[in-house]
């Protein structure tokens, strides 16, 4: 048997979305031993009985099980897919009305920023406690995260625990492929695609077709189209120009030039608290599924090729692919520190995934990753090294709160948010 681990299962879309694709491989039927675990009781339950469903309909033959202990849940696992929150929509809250009353605006605060840092400090240490159950207890297996800040996350597993093998998956470089290749009147598998950096902040670095560059046919497109004009990826192209992964509303908060200015939140139709509404949805959504399963009737089943089941798929059947993953440098983007993690494309085939060596990206790239990167390898360090100063440091440097806060606003704006997260937190940060 291939035994799948969901830590964070209660998160019923993204389980249903995933385990959909592994029960349509026709290849894995009757191998399929599907393990969910999470802290919520009454969410774990829900998700059990969907999984059922799901394998029942499709006739994929695999064992289902579920655990309130994860170390149990991953014992023997060869695949785990972590999609945890750690604090919920509660936490979320509080990273948002905080910053808000110092004037920091923020759109989905998950990545860097204020509410991507002390997400991370939130999550850094689960993920930590994670990577060493996996180190006893299935030291073979692929912890596969989808988790946010997900350049921190990956980081500090394979920096603080005797685990290395953690590989992060987005979809943000594959949208943003299809958004590009859209724009060209072409199909994007005829499109020759090259992209690296770190998740949410990675370039487009090639866009060609048969051996044509087509960033002149991006140019003409955004030049004749005033309404592209209004979007931050398409100004921050014009600006550096390589095309960035992350979505408009997205990117804005990591750079300095957008969220404290009135008059540029309207031209770019930039949605300040976005993620709250999206979380808001995402608790309807879960009460939607929670009405679908009680009326007895079908589920309808949407493959969504999700980039967990194509690594496993892969990994499982030989056929090789390539995935953008988010793994330890190592050299694979040169003018980048080894030690970060960045994201690039890798052939995932029955040894296992292979990262794709990039070179050096264009100074002015590595530059804005830089002011990335500052953040995330502080609040990495403030968790490993237990260094409250860090957190300081870390919103210091932020490029979106630098432009708002005064140094004692940053720091006592990260004290309130240490203390309001309370136990959430590492104890040597409180």
């Amino acid at each position: 048997m291939t035994k799948v681990a969901f830590i964070g299962a209660g998160s019923v879309e993204f389980t249903r979305n995933v385990v959909t694709d592994l029960c349509g491989l026709t290849a894995l039927h009757g191998q399929l031993e599907l393990m969910l675990h999470d802290i919520d009781e009454e969410r774990l339950g829900y998700a059990e009985a969907l999984v059922r469903r799901i394998n029942e309909q499709t006739g994929a033959g695999a064992r289902v099980g579920s655990s309130l202990d994860r170390q149990a849940a991953v014992e023997g696992a060869d695949y785990v897919i972590n999609e945890i929150q750690v604090g919920g929509y509660r936490a979320t809250r509080t990273d948002f009305d905080i910053p808000a009353r110092y004037g920091v605006r923020q759109t989905i605060s998950d990545t860097i920023g204020v509410g991507g840092v002390f997400r991370g400090l939130r999550t850094i240490p689960v993920l930590m406690a994670i990577g060493e159950e996996l180190a006893k207890v299935a030291p073979d297996a692929y912890l596969l995260n989808y988790s946010n800040p997900m350049a921190m996350l990956p980081w500090a597993v394979y920096a603080g625990t005797p685990f290395d093998r953690v590989f992060g998956m987005c979809h943000s470089v594959r949208d943003t492929h299809r958004f590009l290749a859209g724009i060209a009147g072409l199909p994007v598998s005829e499109v020759d695609f090259l992209t690296a950096g770190f998740n949410h902040q990675a370039f487009v670095l090639r866009f060609e077709h048969d051996g044509t560059d087509l960033y002149p046919k991006l140019r003409a497109a955004i030049d004749a189209d005033p309404e592209l004009r209004r979007r931050v990826r398409v100004e921050i192209f014009r600006r550096f120009g390589y095309f960035p992964t992350e979505s408009s509303e997205h990117g804005a908060e990591y750079v300095p030039w957008f969220m404290r200015h009135d008059d540029e939140i309207e031209h770019f139709r930039i949605p300040v608290g976005e993620y709250l509404r999206r979380s808001e949805r995402n608790l309807d959504e879960f009460e939607g599924t929670r009405r679908e399963l009680a009326s007895g009737e079908p589920l309808t089943l949407t493959p969504t090729s999700e980039l967990a089941s194509e690594f496993i798929d892969a990994h499982q059947t030989g056929v090789a692919r390539e995935i953008y993953l988010n793994v330890r440098n190592d050299g694979l983007i040169s003018n980048l520190p080894d030690e970060c993690c960045v994201e690039v494309p890798a052939v995932v085939d029955a040894s296992g995934p292979h990262p794709r060596s990039v070179g050096a990206l264009p100074p002015q790239l590595a530059a804005l990753n830089r002011t990335f990167l500052n953040v995330v390898e502080l609040t990495v360090r403030a968790v490993l090294d237990g260094d409250r100063r860090h957190v300081h440091q870390a919103v210091l440097l932020d490029p979106n709160a630098a432009a708002v806060l005064t140094t004692r606003q940053a720091e006592a704006m990260c004290d309130e948010l240490l203390a309001a997260h309370g136990e959430l937190i590492p104890a040597a940060l409180r």
